[in-house]
């Protein structure tokens, strides 16, 4: 069967949130596991479905992974600025990684910001840990740009995220 990506529907919500809860606690990317905040913005699908698209990869009725793709302007944009889209919470379910999920996804939303007037990049951020996305990323065309590295908990020093573009087109 073929990975097919599409929006989420409300009743995958559930199952999208669980996903992404399980990727990063599983992942050891949650700096406070089970009472991490973050842990129930990654559940929270419905509310980031009212200001981004989430978008599901699936195979057959079995939901595999998701990403939120956040347009210009969005209140869910973590650093995107004027002309660029960004991609937030990407996670792909352990038993169905190495398998094109992520890629697909990834490139799903290139294409939803290719579409955009006005868009000229792609944007995301990631942590160090995250190897296997950051080799996808870097294989998709998406470039470092450590001036724009940031930590999302100032309060803490040794977090820091490191983030990433695409370029679509160049500006006029």
């Amino acid at each position: 069967m073929d990975i097919v990506i599409r929006p989420a529907l409300p009743e995958e919500y559930p199952v999208v949130g669980e996903i992404a809860a399980r990727a990063y606690l599983g992942d050891g990317l949650l700096d406070f596991g089970e009472s991490d905040g973050y842990l129930a913005r990654l559940r929270d699908v419905e509310g980031r479905a009212a200001v981004a698209e989430v978008l599901v990869a699936v195979e057959g009725d079995r939901v595999l992974g998701s990403v939120t793709f956040v347009a210009q302007g969005s209140p869910m944009a973590d650093f995107a600025r004027a002309g660029e889209a960004e991609i937030r919470m990407l996670a792909v379910a352990r038993e169905a990684r190495g398998r094109g999920a992520g890629e697909a996804l990834v490139r799903a939303c290139a294409g939803r910001a290719r579409s955009l007037e006005g868009c000229t990049h792609l944007v995301l951020s990631t942590q160090r840990a995250m190897l296997s996305a950051r080799r996808l990323y870097e294989r998709l065309g998406f470039t470092r740009t450590p001036d724009r590295d940031w930590n999302p908990l100032p309060e803490l020093d040794d977090i820091r995220l490191l983030t990433y573009e695409l370029t679509l087109r160049h500006a006029p």
